[in-house]
């Protein structure tokens, strides 16, 4: 695959998972406010391991998991 299009499948996923994120998170309407921290930090999470990684899948779920993990434990009481 040469740069060009490997640039263009990483922006285009860069912009699906924002796009998944926002509809996600616009559909946990009646989720607990942990419970949508968890959920962004999880999109949020994955969007950085993707970028951090070029667009590894180990990379996304990683980011993904400790994003979800860190957004959970933000508004823990």
């Amino acid at each position: 695959m040469n740069r060009v299009n490997q640039t263009t499948l990483q922006k285009s996923f860069i912009w699906s998972a924002l796009l998944v994120l926002c509809l996600s998170t616009t559909a946990c309407g009646s989720m607990s406010t942990r419970g949508k921290s968890t959920a962004l930090g999880a999109g949020i999470g994955a969007v950085g391991g993707a970028v951090l990684t070029g667009g590894s899948a180990i990379g996304t779920v990683g980011g993904a998991a400790i994003g979800g993990v860190i957004g959970n434990q933000i508004n823990k009481k």
